[in-house]
């Protein structure tokens, strides 16, 4: 089965900060960033250039790397059968379904406020949490109980090539990554902690960088840049020469 093709894309300062501080979760406001950054239309001119089946976004997105497991009763029942797939049928087939907003979670970090995308704009674009086999019973069955359809990948973390599961930085060390589309806003933030669009382990001294070939480049109005490159590949000797 060809897997999906896979574009990874985001609005970041000119330094390629995600965010403005470790911590700092964007998905609930910020009146700096919004001062720096402005509006902006990517994710929609996105959508209308790929026609998207499923975003895909880490936990992390949304709650502290801190932040432990949500506290739910301990489930008593035998956990076997949650350890399967949970795609129910009134989601999967509800009318108007356009799409998934794909979260991996799998240390059961949520509680979820929506089921689907909260907004017009993303009406029917459903919840569907990637969870593993070390995700905890008793939040397995609260995804269930709320009817969120869930898949299970790998023993302990869902599995790289099966979900997708690692974003950016580690799809693009696993050769997962086909385009990379990147708006800058004319902005410094800085930071030694503070996320990149590309965080990831550090080459080794055997690892070469990945090569890119742009595609377009646009500049947009208030000094942004939108940016798109395919990705080629791994670099290696024979191609540095």
């Amino acid at each position: 089965m060809e897997r999906p093709r896979v574009i990874v894309g985001g609005t970041v300062s000119v330094d390629g900060r995600l965010t403005l501080a470790p911590g700092v979760l964007l998905m609930f406001g910020d009146e700096r960033w919004q001062a720096v950054a402005g509006e902006s239309d990517i994710m929609r001119r996105l959508m209308m250039l790929h026609q998207p089946q499923a975003f895909f976004g880490g936990s992390a997105s949304l709650v502290p790397d801190e932040a432990g497991a949500t506290p739910l009763p301990e489930y008593e029942g035998d956990p076997t059968p949650l350890y399967s797939d949970f795609l129910p049928e009134a989601v999967v087939n509800r009318p108007g379904h356009r799409g998934w907003f794909t979260v991996v979670d799998t240390r059961g970090r949520i509680h979820w406020a929506y089921k689907e995308w909260p907004s017009e704009e993303m009406a029917g674009w459903h919840l569907l949490v990637v969870v593993s086999h070390a995700t905890p019973a008793s939040y397995l069955a609260y995804l269930q109980a709320e009817t969120i359809p869930y898949l299970v990948a790998g023993k302990e973390r869902a599995d790289l090539r099966l979900e997708l599961e690692q974003l950016h930085g580690a799809m693009l060390r696993a050769g997962l990554v086909d385009e990379v589309s990147v708006e800058f806003f004319p902005a410094l933030i800085g930071g030694f902690r503070t996320s990149t669009l590309f965080d990831s382990s550090e080459l080794a001294p055997d690892e070469w960088p990945t090569r890119l070939e742009l595609m377009s480049a646009e500049v947009q109005a208030g000094g942004h840049v939108w940016l798109r490159y395919r990705v080629l590949g791994i670099a290696s000797p024979a191609t540095a020469s």
